[in-house]
């Protein structure tokens, strides 16, 4: 059985739309919901009555414009 620290390790944090804004840069919980719908940013997952963004996913946007300002 896994301790709960090797099961912390692997849990994706969740964000909301308002942190994910913050992570970028500041910018509005507008624009993070249209890059949703231009698919820049994954769309984020339902739990219940929730809607949060998993950090893996939020990570691999700022990766991929990493990437992209090096090509």
């Amino acid at each position: 059985m896994e301790n709960n620290d090797s099961r912390a390790a692997t849990v994706d944090r969740l964000l909301t739309d308002k942190e994910v804004g913050a992570m970028l840069g500041g910018i509005s919980r507008a624009k993070v919901w249209g890059d949703v719908k231009k698919g820049i940013i994954p769309k984020p997952i339902k739990l219940g009555g929730i809607t949060r963004f998993p950090l893996s996913d939020i990570l691999g946007v700022i990766e991929t414009a990493k990437q992209q300002r090096a090509a």
